[in-house]
């Protein structure tokens, strides 16, 4: 149960952040809009105001806002002229179609914001928390508590100058100087290779030393909670185009996309950490709506955006013939991404329960 209202609550506020960007955008450039809907299919419940149909939906995997005269041959009557969609400028018609993948981005922000002032930040200390058993660093004498005052005859000021120069040096030696109950000493180590999983899904060789920094928390106030959401929000940004880029040339394997089911595997995982991880899982998830939507594809928000920046270049639409094609394309590249992904679920579902017996 947990899961399934977790989804809900998840793909809900997903779905209605990317519809209000498209519905807000529209009624500032005077669009009529006649529908605004979470979910597909048949009408559930909802209420009518002024010309605008706010509905729940049957199927409840996604929304959408109907506008007036936003289909090309949709016939308008003579008084709904002037509210139709496709009778605006085509910057409008850009600018209406690229809200709803930035008031993404925007939901992800304002959730990175209020994350960064409840739960401030970790910074890591230059004084050693842990030393690895068998490591090159237990093996020259390096205790925790132990400060390290430099690296190679460079004064270091942070834990990631520690990282940076003993990744930089690799297998060669590194001279640390540390301090120790007000004494310093300096000692040699060399650091040895390590294989882990990257944040990109692949396999990273680095080389570490085996110590730990002490992490310690630190709150913030207003203004550093916007800069952080705003580094956070830009971090996911560049982390989703990057995996997606790999799935695409064959780096990362195409079968670590999830679809529905995962998601709401995912989503009941998170409410069970708590509001916070939920939360979190909920801008991440806002994050790759918002990028993907952006995507070059008929019937997603940047393939319109493909079609009126052509507009622009031609000075003319496209043919209804030519757009009516490129829909056609664009919804079966969906489906099928939607059956693969769909298919992932399943796969990884009965993989699970052969392995756990």
């Amino acid at each position: 149960m947990v899961t399934i209202l977790s989804f809900v609550f998840v793909l809900g506020i997903l779905v209605f952040f990317h519809e209000l960007g498209h519905f807000l955008m529209a009624r500032v450039f005077g669009v009529g809009v006649e529908v605004f809907s979470l979910g597909f299919g048949p009408r559930l419940f909802g209420w009518k105001k002024g010309r605008t149909d706010y509905r729940v939906s049957a199927v409840p995997l996604g929304g959408y806002v109907k506008m007036v005269g936003d289909e090309p041959g949709e016939e308008v009557s003579p008084e709904d002229l002037r509210d139709s969609f496709l009778k605006k400028p085509v910057g409008a018609r850009m600018a209406i179609a690229a809200a709803g993948p930035v008031f993404n981005l925007v939901l992800a922000f304002l959730i990175f914001i209020v994350f960064a002032f409840l739960a401030g930040k970790s910074v890591l200390t230059l004084v050693i928390y842990d030393v690895n058993k068998d490591s090159p660093a237990a093996a020259a004498g390096i205790r925790p508590g132990d400060r390290v005052v430099s690296v190679n005859n460079t004064r270091v000021a942070a834990w990631e100058q520690v990282q940076d120069l003993i990744t930089e040096s690799g297998a060669h030696p590194v001279t640390l100087v540390l301090s120790r109950g007000g004494r310093t000493r300096s000692v040699t180590v060399t650091p040895k290779p390590v294989t882990e999983p990257d944040v990109y899904g692949g396999q990273a060789t680095r080389h570490v030393v085996g110590i730990a920094p002490t992490v310690v928390p630190e709150t913030l106030g207003p203004l550093e909670a916007v800069a952080g959401g705003f580094s956070d929000t830009v971090y996911w940004c560049k982390l989703t185009v990057v995996i997606l880029g790999k799935i695409v040339n064959g780096t990362i394997s195409a079968k670590t996309l999830g679809g529905p089911i995962m998601i709401a595997q995912l989503s009941g995982q998170s409410a069970e950490q708590g509001p916070m991880a939920l939360s979190v899982f909920l801008a991440v998830l806002s994050v790759n709506l918002g990028i993907i939507n952006l995507f070059p594809i008929p019937v997603l928000d940047g393939g319109h955006l493909v079609f009126y920046l052509i507009e622009a270049a031609r000075r003319k639409p496209l043919s209804l013939r030519a757009r009516e094609k490129a829909q056609q394309v664009g919804l079966v590249l969906l489906v099928a991404l939607m059956a693969f992904v769909i298919y992932n679920d399943i796969a990884r579902i009965i993989a699970e329960k052969v392995a756990g017996g």
